[in-house]
């Protein structure tokens, strides 16, 4: 029989635990489908002594994670530990550095040094897969390098934060603010140790920039993706949208343009009756166009044990088979400096207005959209408040620069009771 291939696994958190679960529990079928055995040789964790909740007596214990990646024993160092820095990446290049291949769920560690480890790999022959890291259960790496191989990938969008889709869906359903599910997220223990990597958009934003690298062969470049997380969508937003036809989504989106590369994570508006805009809770959706194949749409679990756990053995498995790619597609050294685009694609934007109760007011509004080159596609006016009176707007195609040059103007008139919300609308 084949050899089998030995594993040393490097975080025993949530995910780390359920790898382990699945190679106990699916010893022979992952035999069976790989070729070869799959065997756990040595673990690593912050505390020996803790009840994880399955056996790990018959694997060797280090409490160094580097100790481990070096083991003569292990040819797969799983890193599952998380971080960009620290033991997480040292480990890492340790890994690499004594001949092992390395999977990882890590999206912070290769948006930032994707490219350096993709290099270290590749000049002694090793690979780095990382399915798990982006988008949970869904196998949209796979589906970029080997599914859609043939396509000239044209645009990639996608909900990549199960923690903020939450909170959007669950303030539209509950009619709950954005403050009061927040705390709720918080207290289920949906969020981040540093919230503001789910609501800040940075999570989601670090597997947008792995996924762009993989679509249109470039260096990875998480300080390219412009980021806006979704601390300042109201329930106003969300019940005036929904009126309009629309939801709102913290909405990754990637694609070239003559301008650059566009990559973009925001909140957006989309459709109601779109994929995207019928996502609820936590679950993850990517949607990615091709030349040749049209559009194409994955849903699934975006985090937990199971999905996760799952995207891992993917990887370990095409392991075992003999599969070897590159770390984003191509190999790292023809991979292209990202060129940011200089402005966003043109697109409608949504626009809420709190204007003062006076006469002539709205037309005052209507000759700045004008000034800006923006024309109005429709409009809705809501019963005044005291002495305010709110207004929708949704425009035709325009771009950012002009609706923040529109701000502008509208603020010089006096007639604006609070600060306008501007949402883009993304079509899909």
């Amino acid at each position: 029989m084949t050899a089998p291939l030995r594993l040393g696994i490097a975080g025993l958190g949530t995910v780390g635990v359920g790898v382990v679960k699945i190679i106990r529990q699916k010893a022979n079928m992952l035999a069976d489908r790989s070729g070869r055995p799959i065997v756990i040789t040595a673990v690593s964790a912050r505390s020996r002594d803790k009840d994880r909740g399955v056996p790990l007596s018959d694997y060797a214990w280090e409490d160094d994670p580097i100790a481990l990646a070096q083991r003569d024993d292990v040819d797969v160092f799983v890193e599952l530990m998380g971080g960009s820095e620290g033991t997480a990446r040292e480990a890492t290049e340790a890994a690499l550095a004594a001949g092992k291949d390395v999977v990882t769920a890590n999206k912070a560690l290769l948006a930032i040094h994707g490219h350096e480890l993709a290099i270290a790999a590749e000049k002694v022959d090793r690979v780095i897969r990382f399915e798990a890291a982006v988008a949970g259960g869904i196998p949209v790496v796979k589906a970029l390098t080997e599914g859609l191989a043939g396509n000239d990938i044209t645009r990639i969008m996608g909900v990549m934060n199960g923690s903020c889709n939450y909170i959007l869906t669950r303030m539209q359903n509950a009619g709950l603010t954005y403050e009061e599910v927040f705390e709720e997220a918080n207290q289920l223990g949906y969020l981040e140790a540093d919230p503001n990597l789910d609501v800040g958009g940075i999570d989601a934003g670090h597997k947008l920039a792995l996924l762009s690298a993989i679509a249109y062969g470039t260096k990875v470049d998480f300080e390219g993706v412009e980021l806006e997380g979704i601390q300042r969508v109201t329930i106003e937003d969300i019940e005036q949208a929904a009126d309009m036809g629309y939801r709102i989504k913290l909405l990754g989106v990637a694609q070239r343009t003559g301008r650059g590369l566009e990559q973009r994570m925001s909140p957006c508006l989309v459709p109601s009756d779109s994929p995207l805009g019928q996502l609820e809770g936590g679950t993850n959706m990517v949607v990615i166009e091709g030349d040749e194949v049209g559009q194409i749409v994955l849903r699934g679990a975006g985090a937990g044990e199971g999905p996760t756990a799952s995207a891992v053995l993917s990887d370990i498995v095409d392991i075992a088979r003999g599969t070897r790619l590159a770390t984003f597609g191509k190999p790292a050294e023809g991979l292209e400096a990202a060129t940011s685009a200089t402005s966003s694609a043109s697109a409608p934007y949504y626009l809420r207005l709190e204007l003062l109760d006076k006469p002539g007011a709205l037309a005052q509004i209507a000759t700045e959209l004008g000034e800006a080159g923006i024309s109005i596609d429709r409009m809705r006016q809501y019963g005044h408040a005291a002495q305010t009176a709110p207004v929708l707007i949704v425009t035709h195609k325009t771009t950012r620069s002009a609706i923040e040059d529109a701000i502008v103007g509208f603020k010089k008139t006096a007639v604006l009771a609070s600060d306008p919300v501007a949402i883009r609308i993304e079509a899909v």
